[in-house]
């Protein structure tokens, strides 16, 4: 799975900390998750959608192998 995180952080200009303490996780959750190697529960993949303000399918894409 694929994710537009980092991309939407430098068009919000916020730091991985900030959008960490924002959806209630730590700096290290938002850098794996960035990287995929971490996939988030549905319940954080919604938060981390809801601060962007935008559907979950925009922030998290799903690949044809996933």
């Amino acid at each position: 799975m694929k994710n537009r995180i980092k991309i939407e952080r430098a068009e919000c200009d916020i730091t991985q900390q900030q959008l960490a303490e924002a959806v209630g996780v730590s700096r290290q959750t938002i850098v794996a998750i960035e990287r995929g190697h971490f996939l988030p529960s549905t319940p954080l993949a919604l938060k981390i959608a809801r601060y962007f303000r935008k559907p979950v399918e925009d922030i998290f894409i799903l690949e044809e192998n996933d």
